[in-house]
């Protein structure tokens, strides 16, 4: 045994217990183990104290030292993190990869920047200058479109007693020292740490005002998402709901992107690796992986680690954000970070509440989802946070706890329908279970920067197809044969919504991203044919002529016959719809 009085009394999967100690601090990063396997402790007691370890503890022993490290888990924050793959705990998954092989060795310890990388720094302080949290000391071009800027930490302010010049330098190189108040001097580098479970301060949290546009037309036209709010995406299997996040991530207008993979299959990061590094970033053409960070926390991985990449993507995302940046980080998927709480809460014979969750699963959530938001930044600046989880219940049963809890805490929910995925109609999102509470908030902004008309023509939209859900009961039970051609034209003009609207086709260069201004446009083409025709049913003309014209095909195809960046063609089928009827009726 160690002559360490600090030895592993018991082991059970990534808990590991230490019997009578003292030396452990609530929520303390420890090294468990020969190795020195990453863990944080997470219960203290007088009998013991109880550690989830974040490696893979296959041949841990009983009596093997457990160290404390005297500093909660943290995240390195610097440049290098964009362009990086890191696993939940952020290690480098590349570096890894060139020390160990295809599987993470258990104890491997790197650096999570690169500390040899040189960067062409500007220092933006002088000595002589006060500083406090948050001031800007230093930036440099982290990736050909991104601007990196190194603040103070947080709780570090004084006078700025020395500065070094501009030039190259690492993220472990100094940049100045600073005298604080109590005298004592402290250098500051390029890099801070910062503890993940803590959110990183902020001066105001700012009212929402903006959306954040994505280029699908279910989303920015019928629920659309606000910068710096919460959305959920549920969805049973295989009703693309890592295909959704995918466009979101690929098409959103923020401008860094943290995509975080909580458990699930490898074979789908890998995926997002190929596509992000072969896509064309709409806004600078350059790789969408120069503003994107990616934290891979597989279903084969430690269960431990799955339950910690969303805090350390999450702060990620508030470093950027504190910077001045609008982030959106998106959380594939949420269920399965819950069901590593589940199982930890269960190896730590915790009382379960409903289904096995842990009694304090809500509470998680509302932490988690809480990190969103717009801000005004120490340093003055304004970003944001958008926060994007996906939702896995099982059965696509949206009933039970993952998806109830996290309804309460979200404002856009956009509900995945597996009949709708089947029929291959894209994004699968169910317009009849989804809804967004950002209306109040956003429709100022749409009606500004679009067209006065947009909002009113988004509710004409929505009654459409719910009135279509109402006759398609009255279908089912009686038939088609007994409507009247009004009822008749209000599911033709809904399949022309579904159809030709809300379905988009992701591989088509003119559908899988489409502008405000289009989707608009769209709009009123389909609510112009709905009222003409309308008004010459109401006139005794029958629908099946006006289904002849041609229009409603028209209707169905303008998504791909009309370019994004030329919209004159609209003017020729807003006159084509104006001179239906004519002599024909």
């Amino acid at each position: 045994m160690s002559e360490n009085k600090d030895v592993i009394y018991s082991i059970n999967g990534p808990v590991v217990k230490v019997k009578d100690s003292r030396s452990f601090s609530m929520m303390e990063l420890v090294y468990v183990g020969e190795k020195r396997l990453v863990g944080e402790v997470i219960a203290v007691s007088r009998a013991a104290t109880t550690i989830q370890v974040y490696e893979e503890t296959t041949g841990l022993r009983v009596g093997e030292p457990v160290v404390p490290a005297g500093l909660p888990l943290t995240a390195e924050l610097g440049p290098g993190i964009l362009r990086g793959i890191f696993d939940g705990i952020e290690r480098p998954l590349r570096d890894i990869a060139q020390k160990s092989g295809p599987t993470i060795a258990t104890g491997v310890s790197l650096p999570s920047l690169d500390e040899k990388r040189q960067f062409d720094v500007t220092v933006t302080v002088k000595k002589g200058q006060d500083i406090k949290g948050g001031d800007v000391i230093a930036t440099c071009p982290e990736t050909a479109g991104i601007l990196h800027k190194s603040m103070a930490p947080p709780d570090v302010s004084g006078e700025v007693v020395w500065a070094a010049q501009d030039g190259p330098y690492t993220v472990a190189d100094p940049i100045c020292r600073v005298r604080t108040k109590d005298g004592t001097e402290k250098t500051l580098t390029l890099r801070q740490r910062w503890p993940i479970r803590t959110p990183r301060p902020a001066r105001v949290r700012k009212p929402i005002e903006r959306p954040l546009i994505t280029g699908q037309r279910v989303i920015d036209a019928l629920f659309p998402i606000a910068k710096g709010g919460a959305a959920a995406i549920p969805g049973g299997f295989g009703t693309g709901k890592t295909m959704t996040q995918h466009q979101l991530a690929k098409w959103c207008d923020a401008d860094i992107i943290v995509y975080v993979g909580c458990g699930e299959r490898g074979n789908e990061m890998t995926q997002v690796l190929e596509e992000f590094s072969d896509l064309k970033d709409p806004r600078t053409g350059l790789p969408m992986t120069e503003r994107t960070v990616l934290i891979a926390n597989t279903s084969n991985m430690p269960v431990a680690a799955r339950e910690a990449s969303i805090y350390t993507g999450v702060t990620l995302a508030e470093y950027y954000r504190d910077m001045g940046y609008d982030v959106a980080m998106m959380a594939d998927s949420t269920s399965r970070w819950a069901e590593a709480l589940r199982e930890i809460s269960g190896r730590l014979e915790e009382m379960p509440a409903e289904e096995g969750y842990p009694a304090y699963l809500p509470s998680r959530l509302a932490e988690f989802y809480e990190r969103a938001g717009c801000t005004e930044n120490l340093n003055g600046s304004q970003g944001s946070i958008t926060l994007i989880g996906a939702v896995s219940p099982q059965g696509s049963d949206f009933s039970e706890p993952v998806t109830q809890n996290t309804k309460r805490f979200v404002r856009c929910f956009l509900a995945l329908d597996k009949a709708l995925a089947y029929a291959r109609h894209y994004p699968a999102i169910n317009w009849n279970q989804s809804y967004s509470e950002y209306y109040q908030d956003l429709d100022p902004w749409f009606e500004r920067e679009v067209d006065p008309d947009f909002c009113r023509m988004r509710g004409r939209i929505i009654s459409i197809l719910t009135e279509e859900t109402r006759l398609l009961e009255i279908v089912r039970l009686i038939g088609s044969d007994v409507l009247p051609d009004s009822q008749k034209l209000t599911l033709e003009t809904a399949k022309a919504v579904r159809a030709g609207f809300l379905q988009q086709n992701a591989y088509h260069a003119n559908d899988t991203y489409v502008p405000l201004k289009k989707q608009f446009l769209m709009m009123k083409a389909i609510l112009a044919l709905w009222d003409k025709a309308g008004g010459l049913v109401a006139d005794g003309a029958p629908l099946s002529k006006l289904i002849e014209s041609g229009l409603f095909e028209k209707l169905g195809r303008m998504k791909y016959d009309i370019p994004n960046d030329d919209l004159s063609a609209f003017d020729a089928l807003f006159a084509e719809i104006g001179a239906l009827g004519g002599t024909a009726f």
